[in-house]
């Protein structure tokens, strides 16, 4: 069915942004309306719905939403990620904070360290690969991840574990060599991640706006980074509030460089550039 030339009207649009402010925490602004149209072709194309205001009635009619949210949800994030991106953090990481982590867990406890809002993967990959170097020196170091996004087509990409070889480049010589496997096809630019490092990953969709997360074990440290810029302030204060709570005493929060936890009243001090360290 051909998509009728019609844009998204001002009524339907402030429906939208309304009900994605409500569930996801993402504020539209007036400006973002054009961009929401051109996100939602593709959508009205896979219902095969003739025009916007039908995808309206459609979102908004009995027994749509719970289904619909989740692929309106995925039409407006923004997913931008790259491997070992603020290097620094990683540092930090294994310089400093694992050393820490590692002398009040002792031998035999197992890590936890949560990326929220992992996008395509290479945040917990990375993640992965410094908490791997790590455990190889260090005697009974057990560690899992836990990666969350609320966007489901980029949370089935980074299960993939694939990527082209530019997006590999950030990743050292050495440990692109170890836990990259190589297409047997030379002139194949795609590498994967090893099933190794792979099953150290749990993938899971998770809306950071919701009260509980369903965690099961307790995080040593959690990487929210470049997530937050997407909420208003008053957001963020609840988000961050709620994040913290579920973050162990003693435990590290990794936040983006671009971003402030000034004022927002979180038992966290500083222990590096965007780095925090939860009160004991």
């Amino acid at each position: 069915m051909a998509i009728a030339n019609e844009n998204l009207s001002s009524t339907d649009f402030e429906r939208l942004r309304s009900l994605i402010y409500q569930e996801a925490g993402i504020r539209l602004t007036p400006e973002k309306k054009t961009m929401l149209e051109v996100r939602l072709r593709q959508r009205l194309r896979g219902l095969q719905l003739s025009s916007c205001t039908e995808y309206c009635n459609f979102l908004f009619g009995a027994g749509s939403m719970d289904h619909e949210l989740v692929h309106l949800i995925d039409a407006v994030t923004t997913n931008k990620t790259d491997f070992f991106r603020e290097p620094d953090h990683f540092d930090f990481l294994a310089s400093s904070a694992l050393d820490e982590i590692y002398a009040r867990l002792g031998p035999g406890r197992e890590l936890l360290a949560w990326s929220a809002g992992c996008s395509t993967g290479e945040e917990p990959y990375t993640l992965a690969m410094v908490l791997n170097e790590y455990a190889e020196n260090k005697p009974g170091f057990r560690f899992h991840i836990l990666a969350t996004d609320i966007c489901t087509k980029v949370l089935d990409k980074a299960r993939m574990g694939v990527f082209t070889t530019e997006m590999a480049r950030p990743v050292p010589l050495p440990l692109r060599k170890k836990y990259f496997m190589f297409s047997r096809d030379r002139t194949s630019t795609l590498m994967r991640i090893v099933p190794e490092l792979r099953a150290r990953i749990e993938f899971r969709r998770v809306n950071l706006m919701d009260a509980e997360y369903g965690l099961t074990e307790i995080p040593q440290i959690i990487f929210c980074r470049n997530v937050i810029i997407y909420f208003d302030r008053p957001t963020q204060a609840k988000l961050l509030q709620n994040l913290v709570r579920n973050l162990a005493p003693g435990g590290f929060f990794f936040a983006g460089h671009s971003e402030s936890l000034q004022n927002m009243n979180l038992p966290l001090e500083s222990v590096g550039p965007v780095v925090y360290r939860k009160h004991p």
